[in-house]
């Protein structure tokens, strides 16, 4: 993934509605989710809710596909795993990322 990719996921993501949007397009995963139930879930007027999914559809964050009537929306896991992997990519120096637990007694110092 190129930086300028990464930059305009985060500029997609960097807005509170298109977050919790996005959020709860994951959260249904392959099932999708209509713009209705969108609506109705985050009580986000249509006409906004349409330009917020536009951003993510252009971030290549979601995938879009018409079912009869009905657009479903999914998350893009290829783009997102991509995402992922250029966040982590030579994460904590190639050592293992797990957090060592230092635990301290009253003066302070460790044990």
């Amino acid at each position: 993934m190129k930086n300028t990719d990464a930059v305009h996921s985060f500029l997609a993501l960097g807005q509170e509605s298109r977050l919790n949007i996005f959020r709860l397009i994951v959260q249904r995963g392959a099932e999708g989710v209509t713009p209705t139930e969108i609506k109705e879930s985050l009580g986000i007027p249509a006409a906004t809710l349409s330009f917020h999914l536009k951003e993510l559809y252009q971030a290549n964050l979601i995938l879009v596909e018409r079912q009869s009537r009905n657009l479903i929306y999914r998350p893009n896991a290829n783009q997102v795993t991509e995402l992922m992997d250029f966040l982590l990519f030579n994460c904590c120096g190639g050592q293992s990322c797990e957090t060592k637990s230092v635990q301290t007694n009253i003066v302070g110092e460790k044990s």
